[in-house]
């Protein structure tokens, strides 16, 4: 009995995985195609021709461009926004001071301001430092947006790390900041593995302020970019398709590598909470 369980657990799982699976693998075929087969073909049908191409087209029709632009920014605001929410989280749950919980929940409010409503406001601020069409206003953007929700991840976590380990520390002589860098980062890796994770997935998608700060094609990233495939009388599906591949392949990597990571960031935090 217990083993018919486990079988109809496996068959439901392969069922989603499956289902997951399938619009990867319908929009590579759609990437491979050419409009005429597109639009005249079955849209499951596999391509006559395999259109190579296309992905050629794309990457010398600067793609490239937007696509180092997408991994430089993702990386500076995923390691400032770590660093800083690491450090923030510290001083708030291990050490005693008295506007720590003030200081908190100004943080937390951060999670209820909508993205729009920020905009103009961000605009303003931008364009009096002379920031707009500069990349820096889109890492300082990531980093401040995604700040409370990585704080919110670490805040079980560090509130359960033993004491004994910081007196220990004391004792043989560590600064505050020798203790933050030597002693507790390391023993955070799993958790900050998902604040990564979770944090590149928001980064790397992210497209209304890029678009609203950005305007120089040097500049954009791969979200702002695509639309440069999109012509107002003719536009290259294929081309878009395989546009789409480029841009989610970093993010499947990610999970296939830091999957295990973000199950046990997950798991010790929610279980130490």
């Amino acid at each position: 009995m217990k083993r018919i369980g486990y079988l109809l657990l496996y068959l439901s799982l392969i069922v989603v995985a499956l289902f997951q699976i399938l619009p990867l693998l319908w929009l590579f075929a759609f990437s491979l195609k050419s409009n005429q087969e597109i639009f005249a073909g079955s849209p499951f049908a596999l391509p006559t021709e395999f259109r190579w191409e296309n992905y050629l087209k794309v990457w010398e029709g600067g793609i490239s461009t937007y696509f180092f632009n997408s991994v430089w920014i993702t990386l500076a605001a995923i390691v400032l926004t770590v660093l800083f929410a690491s450090m923030a989280t510290f001083a708030i749950t291990r050490m005693r001071w008295k506007l720590s919980g003030l200081v908190l929940g100004m943080i937390m409010v951060g999670l209820m301001i909508p993205i729009h409503s920020a905009l103009i406001p961000l605009y303003s601020m931008f364009l009096s430092v002379n920031l707009i069409d500069n990349p820096l206003a889109i890492v300082l953007t990531y980093t401040a947006y995604n700040l409370p929700i990585t704080m919110m991840i670490l805040l079980g976590f560090y509130y359960t790390l033993p004491h004994e380990i910081e007196e220990a520390a004391i004792i043989d002589g560590c600064s505050v900041n020798r203790m933050f860098f030597q002693v507790i980062l390391p023993m955070t890796t799993p958790i900050m593995a998902t604040t990564v994770v979770i944090n590149m997935i928001y980064n790397w998608n992210e497209f209304v302020f890029v678009n609203t700060f950005i305007s120089s094609e040097k500049y954009k990233t791969l979200t702002v970019g695509i639309q440069n495939f999109i012509g107002q009388y003719m536009t290259d599906w294929g081309a878009i398709g395989a546009t789409l591949i480029i841009s989610v392949l970093p993010i499947i990597v990610a999970f296939i590598f830091f999957s295990n990571k973000v199950v046990e960031g997950i798991s010790s935090s929610a279980v130490k909470g």
